[in-house]
C-alpha cells in the first residue's frame, strides 16, 4: 500500500518533532552541479523520473549526498524508516507523491509556532528537490533482493577472487568476457526488483556494482565490496 498525504501527516509530525529534538536540522547545502538549471518556477513533477533521461543517474547519486545530509537522521539511512518517521520509501511515484513531498521540503512544517521540520526549498532550491527526491523513489522494497541472496553472494564470491587473482599477477584483459557477463546478470538481477514506490527501476547495491564493475584491475574489490554492504543490509 503506498502512502496518501494523509496517512502520512501524524507520523511525520512525530518524526519531525524527534528531528528537532536531535539539535542542529539547518539544511545542509547540497552540490547540484552536472545537474541542469530547472529554472525558478517550481515544477509539479520530478523530472528525472525516467531511467532512460540521461541526467537520471547523476540525480541518483547527488540526491544519495543530499539525503545523507539532511533526511536521513530521521528517515533512516537508504530511507528505510526506523518506526518513528514515515518510511518515504513508499511515498507514489507520481504527481500525488510530488505534490506531498514538495509541499514539506519547501515550506516544512510548524505546530503551536514551533518549527519542527525546516523549510529546505528557499535555502536548497528545485535541482537539490528532485535529485533528493529520485533516490529516495528508486529504493527497492523489503525483501527485492531475496531470491537472489545466493547468486549475489556467489557473484561477491567471485569477484573477490578475481581481484586477488590480479593482485597476483593475473592479466585483467583476460577477464574481459567474464566481466561484460557479471555486469549484464546484475543489471538483470537489479530490473527485477520492486520499488517501494512503484518507480519504474530500483536502484541499489546491485546496480552501483554493475556500474563499478568497468575492467579495470581495482573495479573488482569495489563491485565486490558494494554487493557485500548490500548483503549484509538486507540480512
Amino acid at each position: 500500500m503506498k502512502l496518501s498525504i494523509q496517512s502520512l501527516v501524524p507520523p511525520f509530525v512525530l518524526a519531525s518533532a524527534v528531528a528537532f529534538a536531535h539539535g542542529d536540522v539547518a539544511p545542509q547545502a547540497v552540490d547540484t552541479a552536472g545537474l541542469p538549471s530547472l529554472g525558478e518556477e517550481w515544477l509539479e513533477e520530478n523530472p528525472w523520473r525516467d531511467p532512460a533521461n540521461e541526467n537520471w543517474q547523476t540525480a541518483i547519486d547527488i540526491g544519495a549526498s543530499g539525503y545523507n545530509q539532511n533526511c536521513a537522521r530521521c528517515h533512516g539511512l537508504e530511507v528505510v524508516s526506523g518506526g518513528l518517521a514515515p518510511d518515504l520509501r513508499y511515498l507514489s511515484a507520481d504527481w500525488d507523491g510530488d505534490e506531498w513531498y514538495l509541499e514539506r521540503f519547501r515550506h516544512g512544517m510548524t505546530q503551536n509556532g514551533i518549527t519542527k521540520m525546516p523549510a529546505f526549498g528557499d535555502l536548497l532550491g528545485q535541482e537539490a528537490a528532485w535529485a533528493i527526491r529520485t533516490y529516495v523513489e528508486t529504493r527497492p522494497d523489503d525483501g527485492a533482493f531475496d531470491d537472489h541472496q545466493p547468486r549475489l553472494s556467489a557473484i561477491r564470491d567471485l569477484l573477490t577472487s578475481r581481484a586477488n587473482e590480479i593482485q597476483a599477477g593475473t592479466d585483467v584483459a583476460s577477464l574481459g568476457e567474464e566481466v561484460a557477463a557479471l555486469k549484464t546478470e546484475l543489471t538483470s538481477i537489479n530490473a527485477s526488483a520492486v520499488t517501494g514506490s512503484d518507480a519504474p527501476v530500483a536502484e541499489s547495491a546491485v546496480s552501483r556494482a554493475a556500474l563499478a564493475l568497468d575492467g579495470s584491475a581495482e573495479s573488482f574489490a569495489k563491485a565486490a565490496e558494494l554487493l557485500t554492504i548490500g548483503l549484509s543490509a538486507a540480512r
